[in-house]
Parts: structure tokens; C-alpha cells; sequence
């Protein structure tokens, strides 16, 4: 199992790279994030993580290993495979992901492609108790341990910090919110307070 790879930079494609190891070219999928910072003809040392499935093995590649981790954990997520894994750590930096989880902040991963309100929704809700497991950087963890007081007062984030005052976790709040949201429509933001939080209580009750 390859774990990093140190070499030249061959080429660079659209999603790839081709690092030539000691003449030999491995092929390594990564995030337009990731490409923008090689040049043809330059060094480059990645931290690996390697698929094996049954038509091939394919190799994606990380400027440092704390994004490897991203990587994985999204994947843990239904409906975040690779590609979108890919996408999601193209669009944002790792601290953007991390203070988006932290405040339940779809509209900011929505930003990356082949992420729907749905999905964005469906990664703030699984992963807000997963994130102690990666390298949480000062300013996120501040955050975290300020999120129901220092989040903006949109009407989704006054209601998740109803249902924690009601002794939901964070997690089942968002989560909770997040189905009131799409049952409602794109006008949830808009409706007064109490309509999202009974719509919130409602459907978390019928889980």
C-alpha cells in the first residue's frame, strides 16, 4: 500500500497528475486545489491514499496528511464518494470545511460541485461529532466551543440552538433543522422562528 510518493512532477491533467518516481510514472488523482500548486518539471512529495477496487487501483494525492484525513472522513458520509471527496476539498480549504461542519453551514459546502443542499446538509449532521478525530486547527476549535453563541442568526441557526437548549445534540439539531428546511423549501430561512422549530420537532418525532 502506497502511502506517500516523492518525485517530479511529469504532467499535470485536468484531475490528475503524473509524478515520475525513479522513471516511473504513477498516476495520481487530486484536488484543483492540489494541481494549481505543481508545475511540469518541479518536485512534489504527496501523502498517498490508495483504492483498490476490482477494474483498477487509482492513487489520490495530498499536499499534507491532515487532508488525507478530510478525505476519508468525508467518505464516510452516504452519498460522498471519492469524487465528491475530491470536489469538496477542491472548493474549500480545510478550515472552511471544518468551521462549515462546526456551524452547520450548508450554503458553504454546497459551494463544491456534485454537492446538493441535501448532501450538504446530510455532511454538517454526520460529521459535527466525527471532526475531535482530525486536527482541528485554534481558531475552528474556538469555534466549536462558541458555535450556538457566535453563529449567524439566520433563522436555521436560532432553531438548532432552540432544539440543543432543548437537549438535542448539536448533531441531531442540524439534522433535525436540515429536514424542516428542505420539507419547507427554499424559503425556510424566511419563515418566522416557531413555524421551523415545530416543523423541526415534528419530523424529528416520526424518526
Amino acid at each position: 500500500m502506497i502511502g506517500r510518493l516523492t518525485g517530479i512532477v511529469d504532467s499535470i491533467g485536468a484531475d490528475h497528475a503524473i509524478i515520475d518516481v525513479s522513471g516511473v510514472g504513477y498516476m495520481v488523482h487530486c484536488a484543483s486545489s492540489t494541481l494549481a500548486r505543481m508545475t511540469v518539471g518541479s518536485s512534489i512529495s504527496l501523502a498517498i491514499e490508495t483504492k483498490m477496487s476490482e477494474e483498477a487501483i487509482r492513487l489520490y494525492g495530498f499536499i499534507s496528511a491532515q487532508e488525507r484525513d478530510w478525505f476519508r472522513l468525508l467518505q464516510t458520509v452516504q452519498g460522498v464518494g471519492a469524487r465528491v471527496a475530491l470536489s469538496v476539498l477542491s472548493a474549500l480549504k480545510t478550515a472552511e470545511i471544518e468551521r462549515a461542519i462546526v456551524l452547520g453551514d450548508k450554503s458553504v459546502l454546497g459551494r463544491a460541485q456534485g454537492v446538493g443542499p441535501k448532501l450538504a446538509a446530510r455532511i454538517a449532521a454526520e460529521l459535527i461529532d466525527k471532526v475531535a478525530g482530525i486536527s482541528i486547527s485554534p481558531e475552528v476549535a474556538q469555534f466549536h466551543a462558541q458555535a450556538i453563541t457566535t453563529a449567524p442568526r439566520t433563522t436555521e441557526s436560532e432553531a438548532i440552538a432552540a432544539l440543543v437548549k432543548l437537549g438535542y445534540t448539536q448533531s441531531a439539531a442540524v439534522d433535525a433543522v436540515a429536514r424542516a428546511a428542505q420539507a419547507i423549501g427554499p424559503n425556510a430561512d424566511a419563515m418566522p422562528l416557531d413555524v421551523l422549530l415545530r416543523e423541526s420537532l415534528r419530523l424529528s418525532a416520526r424518526l
